[in-house]
């Protein structure tokens, strides 16, 4: 088996270069709704700078860089 195939039968989670913070699963459970990030700001409480920086650190933890990335990686672990 490659070393390639080798990681596509681990999960996404085990892949993580750190466990993900409760609120960084909050923050990705939300990006997959259709909303902006000032949005989710107001739902959490918090400002947009503070969505901007838990997405940074969620985006370097998963290595993505892209919100659809991100949805994506959330589906494959089973977290949305």
């Amino acid at each position: 088996m490659s070393i390639i195939e080798l990681a596509r039968t681990e999960s996404p989670a085990t892949q993580l270069s750190a466990p993900l913070t409760r609120r960084e699963h909050v923050v990705l459970s939300n990006l997959s709704e259709d909303i902006t990030l000032e949005q989710i700001a107001t739902k959490l409480f918090v400002t947009r700078n503070t969505v901007k920086s838990q997405v940074r650190s969620l985006y370097r933890k998963l290595g993505v860089s892209t919100r659809a990335e991100a949805v994506e990686w959330a589906k494959a672990a089973g977290i949305r």
